[in-house]
């Protein structure tokens, strides 16, 4: 395996390794406790441009090999991609782009201590090859090694600096260590390079709600929707802002509209029936949360699963005290029935719409 002094010495070669303020933030409370999903890590190899380069080799059946190993991988065929790539390493082992395929292939099967030192080689011969930087920051990524992840993005970048994609993921590292500011700005870059880029905006908007930009995070979610409508998430995430900001009625149609878009959407249903609960719409919140705890269930979050047991059960002894207190209560026959108030809901931090109510998926 190798050491993360030897990374960094492959990544401080021949270029060097440009300084970024490090921002160590804590997490910032917001006006309620709402957890939002988690920044998902989609991390893709960039399509090669290796083919097109010139002269790969002076040995001109290791230029050979070469070729034949970027056509097998073109065709998916990396078994043999990879026999023709070693081949070709055998006669000539400073072929920096060999080496950068070799890594691809490495870090696809994720073996990726394998798929480091590839790659790793390839920018030690190649110090101006941005997609092994970019690729190398994948491996290293997925190993959880964030710090040389993000050295290796920010090199990559100094190299090519116009690539959106590269900028997303950066942007990914550095939300992952807690450094929001500054994976908002690599988000808002990733943006201007490419405004299509509807992952970016997304993630741009769960850093924003966590950095408490609520305003700022809800225009980020709308362009996300806007740009892929079927992003159920981003509904979920923006009903959760809106009850934040008291905006009942937007919030309950925002998860409507994102229980229609993924049905399996837990998160959602429970969202959904605690805000009709809170408004005292019990048999609703109820026939909802039971929608989340049954997918809840059959997800395999069993955890969240009881919790909304217990909410049920409680709105369940809510509507039998309400049902019990419309029988006759006194000795005249006259019947007793209640003010419906507020004050007829639990209050205990369960029951509380400022609570974790979106449980995660």
């Amino acid at each position: 395996m190798y050491k993360q002094h030897q990374i960094r010495q492959w990544l401080g070669w021949f270029h060097p390794v440009i300084n970024w303020r490090q921002s160590h933030l804590g997490l910032l409370c917001a006006a309620s406790t709402f957890l939002v999903l988690a920044a998902p890590t989609i991390m893709e190899l960039p399509g090669s441009k290796l083919l097109a380069q010139k002269s790969v080799s002076q040995d001109l059946a290791a230029a050979s090999l070469y070729q034949q190993g970027v056509t097998r991988y073109n065709r998916n065929d990396f078994q043999a991609a990879e026999s023709a790539f070693r081949l070709a390493l055998e006669r000539d082992s400073n072929l920096g782009m060999a080496r950068n395929y070799l890594g691809n292939i490495l870090l696809m099967q994720n073996r990726l201590d394998l798929a480091v030192q590839e790659y790793g080689e390839a920018v030690r011969i190649n110090p101006n090859l941005g997609e092994a930087y970019y690729n190398l920051g994948l491996a290293l990524h997925r190993q959880g090694q964030k710090e040389a992840a993000i050295t290796a993005y920010r090199q990559a970048l100094v190299i090519e600096p116009t690539r959106s994609d590269w900028q997303y993921n950066l942007g990914l590292a550095l939300y992952e260590l807690g450094q929001t500011e500054a994976a908002i700005a690599a988000y808002e870059e990733a943006i201007n390079l490419d405004s299509s880029n509807a992952k970016a905006y997304f993630n741009l908007a769960i850093a924003q709600q966590r950095e408490g930009q609520i305003q700022s995070a809800i225009a980020s979610y709308q362009q996300a929707v806007e740009l892929d409508p079927q992003n159920a998430r981003a509904y979920n995430n923006i009903g959760s802002l809106r009850a934040i900001q008291g905006q009942t009625s937007e919030a309950v149609a925002v998860y409507r509209q994102a229980i229609r878009l993924n049905r399996q959407n837990a998160s959602a249903y429970y969202n959904l029936g605690v805000i009709l609960y809170n408004q005292g719409e019990l048999h609703q919140a109820g026939a909802v949360l039971k929608r989340a705890h049954t997918t809840y269930q059959e997800q395999g979050n069993f955890e969240s699963a009881q919790k909304v047991e217990k909410l049920i059960q409680q709105i369940a002894q809510v509507i039998e005290q309400q049902r019990q207190a419309t029988q006759p209560a006194n000795p005249t026959g006259n019947v007793v029935i209640p003010k419906r108030t507020p004050d007829n809901v639990p209050v205990s931090s369960e029951n509380r719409l400022l609570q974790r109510i979106n449980l995660g998926q």
